[in-house]
C-alpha cells in the first residue's frame, strides 16, 4: 500500500452489488481485513467466475482496477494507507473478465462479444483511448490479457481456438498488428511472463482429471516461440500462474484439487515440474483459484473460493512454500486476487 512498506491483498466479491475486500499485510505475511469497498458495478453473482486477472494493482501501486462482469464496466480505486477510494467507473464492453496495465495504459478483455478495449489513467481518473478497441475471433473464448514486459504488445490466451494471440501496442496506446500462435496443449488459460521474456501458460485440460499441464514459450517482438511443450503435474484443472521476480520459478494453482504446483524455469525458458503439491489448502477440495505474489516477492497468496478464504505462504530459498495462515469469511462468489 502507498504510505506503508507492508502491502495489501485485494479480492472482489463478484456479488450483484460488487465489492472489493482489502486486507493489510503484516511483516510476517499475516493479513488483517482493512475494509470493504463498493465498485459501483455488478458481478455475475455465481461461484467460479471464469476470470483471469479481474483484479490488479497498477504498476506504480497507486490504483486497484476491477472488472465488473455483469455491468460491463471497469472500476478504478485510488490506494492510500487508510484503504481504497473509488475514483471512476467506465464502460468497457460485454462481460469484462481480465485487465492489464502498464505506465498508465489499460487494456480490458471483454468476453461476451470477444474484444479488447483501451483506456488511460490520468489526472486522478480514467479515459477511453479512442480507436483502441479491437474485436477478437467469434469463437475465441478468451481467458486472460497481459502486457509484454517491454509494453510493445499485449498477449491473450484463447481457449476456444487453442491459440495465443499478440497485438502490437503503440506508444499512443493504439493497437496494431494482431498475430496468432498455436498453443502447445488444449485449453490455454492463465499465464505469466517473466522479466526475461519467458511466457508460462496453464492448460486446464477440463475433461481429463489428473491431466493438467503447463507449457513455456519465448516472447519477443510480438512472436510466441515454443520452448517446452505440455508438462503435466498429475493434478486437475490447472488455471492460474505467477512467476517469481528472479524468473526461476512458476507457481500454478489447480482449481479442482486444492494444490499449488511449483515449476522450475531454466535460463533458456525450459520448464520442468519440481513439486506438484508445493502448497496445499485442503487436498482434493475444489475452489483454489486466483493467486499473486507480494511486491517484495516474500509471500504468495491464493484465493480458495469454496472455502471462502485467502491462503498465504512465505516463499523461501529454492521456491519452497511455508504456510503463514488463512483469512476471511468471503462469499463463494469471490473471484480475482491482487497483492502489493
Amino acid at each position: 500500500m502507498e504510505g506503508t512498506t507492508m502491502g495489501a491483498v485485494y479480492v472482489q466479491t463478484n456479488e450483484p452489488d460488487n465489492r472489493v475486500i482489502a486486507f493489510r499485510r503484516g511483516p510476517d505475511g499475516a493479513l488483517t481485513e482493512l475494509g470493504s469497498y463498493t465498485t459501483g458495478g455488478k458481478g455475475e453473482a455465481a461461484p467460479h467466475l471464469t476470470s483471469q486477472g479481474s483484479v490488479i494493482v497498477t504498476q506504480d501501486g497507486r490504483h486497484v482496477l476491477v472488472t465488473n462482469a455483469a455491468s460491463d464496466d471497469l472500476s478504478v480505486f485510488a490506494v492510500s494507507g487508510d484503504g481504497l477510494e473509488l475514483v471512476a467507473t467506465i464502460p468497457t464492453g460485454a462481460a469484462p473478465k481480465s485487465v492489464t496495465e502498464r505506465a498508465g495504459a489499460v487494456f480490458v478483455l471483454n468476453t461476451g462479444a470477444p474484444s479488447v478495449s483501451g483506456f488511460r489513467i490520468a489526472d486522478g481518473g480514467i479515459a477511453t483511448i479512442e480507436g483502441s478497441e479491437m474485436p477478437l475471433a467469434a469463437g475465441a473464448d478468451p481467458a486472460q490479457i497481459g502486457f509484454t514486459r517491454d509494453g510493445t504488445a499485449i498477449v491473450i490466451t484463447e481457449r476456444g481456438t487453442d491459440a495465443i494471440e499478440t497485438i502490437a501496442v503503440g506508444s499512443d496506446g493504439m493497437l496494431g498488428e494482431r498475430r496468432s500462435f498455436p498453443s502447445a496443449g488444449p485449453t490455454p488459460y492463465g499465464f505469466a511472463i517473466s522479466n526475461g521474456g519467458t511466457l508460462v501458460v496453464t492448460e486446464a485440460f477440463r475433461a481429463e482429471k489428473g491431466a493438467a499441464a503447463a507449457s513455456s514459450y519465448g516472447l519477443a517482438a510480438g512472436t510466441v516461440s515454443p520452448v517446452t511443450g505440455s508438462v503435466g503435474n498429475g493434478r486437475s484443472e490447472i488455471c492460474w500462474a505467477v512467476i517469481t521476480d528472479d524468473g526461476r520459478f512458476a507457481f500454478t494453482t489447480n482449481f479442482a484439487d486444492g494444490a499449488i504446483s511449483r515449476y522450475a524455469i531454466a535460463m533458456d525458458g525450459a520448464l520442468s515440474l519440481e513439486d506438484a503439491t508445493a502448497g496445499i489448502t485442503e487436498d482434493g477440495r475444489a475452489g483454489l483459484r486466483d493467486e499473486d505474489l507480494s511486491t517484495d516477492g516474500r509471500f504468495l497468496y491464493a484465493l480458495d473460493a469454496d472455502a471462502g478464504r485467502v491462503f498465504g505462504w512465505s516463499v523461501g530459498e529454492g521456491g519452497l512454500l511455508d504456510p503463514v495462515g488463512s483469512w476471511g469469511s468471503l462469499p463463494m462468489t469471490v473471484a480475482g486476487l491482487a497483492a502489493s
